[in-house]
């Protein structure tokens, strides 16, 4: 079976990766540096769920560190790499651009470099639907992208044009995945449901941006991570004969694709939060905010392509998801 590397193993969408790839008897290697974004033991407790698997094995290692993360090619045999390792986060690259640029460029960087030096048969990287900027919607990956409207949508920009570049010039199957709003149990905490989950049921007031007048296109991790899985075993592959002639702009002559994952369905965020309040048996707290420099005003994805390829069809309803994360919430901080 493959050997899979996984970076950002100990992140949310990396953790719950890590966890299908392992029960399906692919041996993982999870990478993770452990920073500091949010709470290191959230973290911590997801290793400890991931480390009942005999096929899993973790190291503590920051893809922005050469001489480690290449130590880890030398001494494995990788078939596949899927890159989640990121520093996160719109308005925090306000604050900590540079931070930005060691994880998700100078990191991806050592990524790809990595990948040329020791050929892996399919690199899968997190791109997000934050390059679509204030793009009309529903976002394509027939979409211009060069307009992005925070510093974070830019690292991710560059993460797909230096990822084409090196698929191009080495012969790389790459596949960019453009991420909408995922959600779910064992979460990020910067996020608004979990920040709005923490905050309703301790009586806390939550910020609403713009007067709530946002919708996102939110994405149950489920369907993520059994979308990344289909997506392994198909590399994308070159097509020479397209060289020099007039392409679509998900199109490439190098072994490179773009997909949006999202669910297709929009949710204003005034709707999102009732959903909550009925679920958490309480009302929020509301202190309406103007709009916040680098966001979006809404998100939708066309998801055509990706179900081509694969047939993805979201299943998780936001209500249903919503429930299967207050239940894990409660239940985890009831035992914390």
């Amino acid at each position: 079976m493959k050997t899979i590397l996984v970076t950002g193993a100990a992140g949310f969408i990396g953790y719950h990766l890590s966890s299908l790839l392992a029960a399906n008897g692919y041996k993982v290697l999870g990478v993770d540096s452990l920073n500091s974004y949010y709470d290191v033991k959230l973290k911590s407790d997801r290793l400890k769920q991931l480390q009942h698997y005999e096929n899993f094995s973790f190291y503590n290692v920051d893809i922005s560190d050469k001489v480690k993360f290449d130590q880890l090619f030398k001494e494995n045999n990788i078939d596949v790499v899927v890159n989640l390792a990121a520093q996160a986060g719109v308005r925090y690259s306000i604050e900590n651009p540079y931070q930005y640029i060691d994880s998700n460029v100078i990191g991806f960087m050592n990524v790809l470099e990595a990948c040329r030096n020791f050929p892996v048969q399919h690199l899968i990287f997190a791109s997000s639907s934050s390059v679509y900027g204030s793009n009309k919607i529903p976002f394509s990956t027939d979409d211009h992208t060069d307009h992005p409207i925070s510093l974070y949508a830019a690292t991710k920009k560059a993460n797909e044009a230096m990822a084409h570049s090196y698929a191009a010039l080495y012969n790389i199957p790459a596949t960019g995945l453009r991420f909408f709003t995922v959600y779910g149990p064992w979460g990020r905490p910067d996020m608004a449901y979990y920040l709005f989950t923490q905050r309703i049921i301790n009586n806390q007031p939550i910020q609403l941006f713009n007067n709530g007048n946002l919708s996102r296109d939110f994405t149950y991790v489920d369907d993520i991570v059994k979308t990344i899985d289909a997506l392994i075993g198909k590399p994308p592959v070159a097509s020479p004969a397209k060289k020099g002639t007039i392409l679509d702009i998900s199109e490439s002559f190098a072994p490179y694709k773009l997909y949006n994952i999202g669910h297709h369905k929009p949710v204003q965020l005034l709707e999102f939060v009732s959903i909550l309040e009925e679920l958490i048996g309480k009302k929020a707290i509301i202190e309406n905010k103007p709009m916040q420099p680098g966001d979006m005003f809404e998100t939708y994805a066309d998801i055509d392509d990706l179900t081509a390829a694969v047939g993805f069809a979201p299943e998780v309803d936001i209500r249903t998801g919503l429930k299967l994360f207050v239940d894990w919430y409660k239940d985890y901080y009831k035992n914390a």
